[in-house]
């Protein structure tokens, strides 16, 4: 194996590694859910992580995977040294967060609040996420004056 080409494999697997990082830190996600999300295997994503791979991943795969966790497959690739010559295209502006989710996000990162506080913020943003949403009908029937 070339020099560039174990490089190469670190960074990638570097990259790989800080993304799992984020994803159980910030989203409390599991590998199994990281695989779930992307929709790249468990066993892939751990090939990534111990650069064991004889040729370069699937470009689609390396998408799905930054997409799936709300990355730029720019860094990917470019840990990956592909695409040297373009550009990154720019990333859109995300839009404005509620205050009160930053409240609950800047929480999850406060070294002072406790584990048992942080596991329920997590377990009620969770349930909020994954639960079914109302038909709008459904909605406004208890606005209805009658």
């Amino acid at each position: 194996m070339t020099e560039t080409a174990n490089a190469r494999k670190i960074a990638f697997a570097t990259f790989v590694r800080r993304a799992l990082e984020d994803a159980r830190a910030m989203r409390a996600w599991s590998g199994t859910e990281v695989s779930r999300r992307t929709g790249v295997s468990r066993q892939t994503i751990n090939r990534w992580v111990r650069g064991d791979w004889a040729s370069d991943p699937e470009a689609e795969r390396v998408v799905a995977f930054c997409e799936g966790l709300g990355l730029n497959p720019a860094a990917a690739f470019a840990a990956l040294g592909w695409d040297r010559a373009a550009t990154p295209r720019a990333t859109p502006t995300p839009p404005p967060m509620d205050p009160d989710v930053e409240a609950l996000l800047r929480r999850l990162v406060d070294p002072n609040v406790s584990d048992a506080e942080k596991f329920h913020i997590r377990e009620t943003i969770r349930y909020l996420a994954y639960r079914p949403t109302l038909p709008v009908d459904v909605r406004n029937r208890g606005k209805q004056v009658g």
